[in-house]
């Protein structure tokens, strides 16, 4: 199982990002995905999920109607395209599924400063 983000960087207050998710090794479409960050000095979050299907989304309060979870089982990528980001955004992005036990991808790190 191989999960490895990529997208990230510094962006102004304001701007936008989309991060992807590439997933291989393992039956993607079967599999809900999740986004999670960790900014600096706190705990790791969850941000946004999605259901298998892409039918069902949830999200944090603090990303709600800014960031939209999307997949392409397809692709095997689910993105998360970030819009409106603020500073406390700043954090390293994960990529997680649940399939046995979970696993992380390794991060790409998201700046949000001017």
């Amino acid at each position: 199982v191989q999960l490895v983000e990529s997208g990230g960087g510094l962006v102004q207050p304001g701007g936008s990002l989309r991060l992807s998710c590439a997933a291989s090794g393992f039956t993607f479409s079967r599999y809900d995905m999740r986004w999670y960050r960790q900014g600096p000095g706190n705990e790791r979050e969850l941000v946004a999920s999605i259901h298998s299907a892409g039918s069902a989304t949830n999200y944090a309060d603090s990303v709600k109607g800014r960031f939209t979870i999307s997949r392409d089982n397809a692709k095997n990528t689910v993105y998360l395209q970030m819009n409106s980001l603020k500073p406390e955004d700043t954090a390293v992005y994960y990529c997680f599924t649940p399939l046995v036990g979970g696993y992380w991808g390794q991060g790409t790190q998201v700046i949000v400063s001017s």
